[in-house]
């Protein structure tokens, strides 16, 4: 009964998700009708260096406990490969890929450590050295078992829909080969786990761009592997997507309690307690993951730029920093940031949050320093969204006719950011409201508040809707400097607004209510102002002796 119950599920499960890939793909057809998606799939190869993928390492613990059976006489060779299989899991590419070719040193023909390979070279953004670890594996097909060369054939659709990533039906040719191998394997979490990977927009899906349609598969792994730390760590991600920080918390602890030595599992939690006020535990887990990690480059020796996830982590080490009010510490760890090499174009990007930072600091002219940078970079997203913050920084050093050139480079760079892309690299809805603010801000600095302001409600929409951690941080402070940007111009009505859409955003952050404070000083109700401030005071408690708004919070004047 519960396994023809189950089936029922399955089924229903797949018929929600063509509905959500045909919906998906008119909704990708109708932008495409308004854009050029330009070369989606574009992408550089791997800059990791290939003798560090295949360095030899030993078995490790505290990393995960995911498991799948191979054809291998080695014991050792499984033991490697499930390893990489829980590096991969957790996106820690390079321990994965060691892992993988140590699995191959010991047993040459372990078709799906190849496939292990294949699926790490697409994390790293490499599609040609991904072709070719499948092919291998394709190539010791026929010494695998029959559940194994299903998988092969699932990473063979899976290619072919990353490959043409805006075809719905290569898309759902990769989800069908996921529910016929559920449906001869019905209990094995690794497919249910894969089947909520594929539920993401795109086949380039990996357990960080879930929402609701994957949820249903990842509990149905829990349901047969209760402790099963890779479930637990893709549920954040698709909790997080919808919302729902409440349960994203209870996952985060699990992943972080059953995987101690992965510095992502720490992170992870410390997602989520930051979303939930509880700043100073967000940041006991986010140094703890840069502890981690930083043991990790000295004993293997290893450039910390080649690991996508440190830059990540302190970007939001630093805005934890910046939201107590702690700004020294907050500026020291952004610069370490910066520091890393932007070797890809998520990394290039998130560069964003220095220029950001000093540009709310006041500190235009390092921030238009620290803003060109960024478009000098090898990344369309990162020259867009350096341009816009060029243009912010230049609004405060009053040369407006500069910033509105800033505004025509920004917009020129936006249109070689595609509208679709593969993992977490950050297609144009994401960089577009950096232009789009700076534009609302001219028209508000150069007496065309009625249509900046309208932008600038759009813009703070558009910001509070972008996935993902970074972008709920740096959403944060961009309605803050829009905030500051209202009271400068005199117009306390998008003031208000942005005092509003801050306080949704995050209630426990002393800003929101400062800003909040100021709007009701203007309208003349002090007493709710004082209990604004009284929160922001709060809030503050923690913050530099001489932040400034700290010495205003008993008279505030204008941010």
């Amino acid at each position: 009964m519960a396994r023809s119950l189950s089936r029922s599920f399955l089924l229903l499960a797949l018929g929600a998700s063509i509905a959500s890939a045909t919906a998906a793909a008119g909704a990708d057809s109708a932008a495409a009708v308004q854009d050029d998606p330009h070369a989606a799939c574009a992408a550089p190869p791997s800059y990791v260096p290939a003798d560090l993928l295949e360095r030899p390492l030993p078995l490790r613990k505290g990393i995960g406990n995911s498991h799948e059976a191979v054809t291998t006489k080695s014991p050792e060779a499984a033991a490697y490969f499930d390893q990489g299989l829980n590096y991969l899991e957790s996106y820690v590419w390079i321990e994965a890929a060691r892992s993988f070719h140590q699995a191959l040193r010991l047993d040459p023909a372990l078709a799906m450590a190849h496939v292990g390979l294949s699926r790490v070279f697409s994390g790293l953004d490499n599609p040609e050295a991904a072709r070719r670890a499948f092919e291998k594996a394709k190539a010791l097909a026929p010494g695998a078992s029959e559940r194994e060369r299903r998988i092969i054939d699932i990473r063979e659709k899976q290619l072919a829909a990353m490959e043409e990533i805006d075809s719905p039906a290569k898309l759902l040719a990769y989800r069908k080969a996921i529910d016929d191998a559920l449906a001869a394997d019905f209990d094995i979490p690794q497919l249910w786990l894969l089947r909520g990977n594929a539920e993401e927009a795109n086949a380039t899906g990996r357990g960080q761009r879930g929402t609701s349609g994957s949820i249903a598969f990842y509990e149905r792994a829990l349901s047969l592997d209760p402790d099963n730390a890779s479930a637990h760590h893709f549920l954040v991600h698709s909790y997080e997507t919808i919302g729902r920080i409440d349960q994203a918390l209870v996952h985060g602890e699990a992943y972080a309690r059953l995987s101690p030595a992965i510095p992502h599992a720490a992170h992870m939690w410390g997602h989520d307690l930051r979303r939930v006020g509880r700043i100073d535990e967000a940041i006991v887990q986010f140094r703890k993951a840069d502890a981690l990690e930083r043991a990790y480059y000295e004993a293997e020796r290893i450039d910390p730029s080649f690991d996508w996830h440190h830059g990540h982590n302190l970007d939001l080490l630093a805005t934890c920093y910046e939201h107590k009010g702690q700004m020294r510490l907050a500026e020291k760890t952004m610069r370490d940031a910066t520091a890393l090499a932007p070797v890809d174009a998520y990394r290039a990007f998130n560069m964003r949050e220095l220029p950001s930072f000093l540009i709310h600091q006041a500190r235009y002219a390092e921030a238009l320093e620290a803003a060109r940078a960024l478009t000098r970079t090898a990344y369309p997203q990162s020259r867009t969204v350096g341009h816009a913050l060029a243009g912010q920084a230049l609004i405060g050093l009053g040369r407006l006719d500069e910033a509105a050139t800033a505004l025509e480079a920004a917009r020129h760079e936006l249109e070689a950011v595609p509208i679709v892309t593969p993992g977490t690299v950050p297609r144009r809805s994401s960089v577009e409201p950096w232009v789009e603010s700076l534009r609302g801000e001219l028209l508000l600095r150069t007496g065309k508040g009625v249509e900046g302001r309208a932008i600038l409600k759009d813009v703070q929409r558009a910001f509070r809707s972008i996935p993902g951690p970074d972008a709920w941080s740096q959403g944060l402070f961009r309605l803050e400097s829009i905030a500051r940007s209202a009271v400068a111009a005199g117009d306390w009505d998008l003031a208000e607004f942005t005092a509003g859409q801050m306080l949704e955003h995050d209630a426990a952050y002393a800003g929101s209510h400062y800003t909040m404070a100021l709007v009701l000083r203007h309208k003349g109700d002090r007493a709710a102002a004082d209990r604004e401030l009284q929160a922001a005071r709060r809030f503050w408690r923690d913050a530099d002796s001489d932040l400034p708004e700290l010495s205003r919070t008993a008279a505030p004047a204008a941010p």
